[in-house]
């Protein structure tokens, strides 16, 4: 496994057009990759999320099976006259040593990009719908519900400072919601989305777990830009 960070050229009205759509950027994304061929659900997939920064900084995050050649973004979207042999325009690292030392009980602060959804039925007799959750306390008890499987427990707040009456008790917030509408390469019809950003402090209940959840995403539209978490160490106290 690999994780890669790019960071995009914003000045640049090629990288404008590429974040207007997850549909760019999911193409683009799996242009890096040219030998990849279709794989089964088992096997990790490429998943990646677009950071924006306080100081107006857009990251493009990659984690994948195989090494992604990002030239063409670099062309396209990056500082190509820059670029180096030695200094391509991004950074790849090689996750598996990581993911190898996650130990239970380790501590991490983590971001993940996702689209919390839920199924309801109007009424009886009609097949469920897929409806995004819209408020805060909502969105974060679609992760909640998740610790458990996903081999993670995020940090409860001490009680002088919970909020029980607004969700408001663990070590995470939730941020950057966006209601993404765009169409499908190829298709017709719209795509819509509601995806949501979470930052907070985890510890590892299930290493095993927690590993498969960094490989292979967490909830749905992964292809869109949603279920990559990264994990990254505390800062001390």
């Amino acid at each position: 496994m690999f994780l890669t960070r790019f960071r995009v050229n914003t000045a640049r009205a090629q990288s404008r057009q590429l974040l207007s759509s997850p549909q760019y950027v999911h193409a683009a994304v799996m242009s890096s990759f040219p030998d990849m061929l279709p794989t089964d659900t088992d096997v990790p997939r490429v998943l990646w999320r677009v950071d924006r920064t306080a100081t107006a900084q857009v990251h493009l995050y990659i984690a994948s099976p195989a090494r992604p050649d990002l030239t063409h973004l670099v062309e396209q979207v990056g500082w190509p006259a820059a670029a180096t042999e030695e200094a391509r325009g991004w950074t790849t690292y090689d996750y598996a040593p990581f993911l190898a030392r996650l130990e239970k009980g380790s501590t991490w602060n983590f971001r993940l990009t996702a689209n919390p959804v839920h199924s309801i039925r109007n009424r009886d007799g009609v097949p469920t719908k897929r409806t995004a959750h819209r408020t805060a306390r909502h969105q974060l008890r679609w992760l909640l519900q998740r610790q458990e499987e996903g081999g993670f427990h995020i940090h409860e707040k001490p009680a002088a400072r919970q909020h029980t009456q607004s969700g408001d008790t663990h070590q995470v917030v939730v941020t950057d919601q966006r209601a993404l509408d765009f169409s499908k390469r190829g298709e017709k019809g719209r795509i819509t989305l509601t995806t949501v950003t979470y930052d907070g402090r985890l510890d590892v209940t299930d290493p095993d777990a927690l590993r498969r959840l960094l490989t292979h995403g967490l909830g749905k539209a992964k292809a869109y830009g949603c279920g990559l978490m990264t994990l990254a160490p505390c800062s001390a106290p």
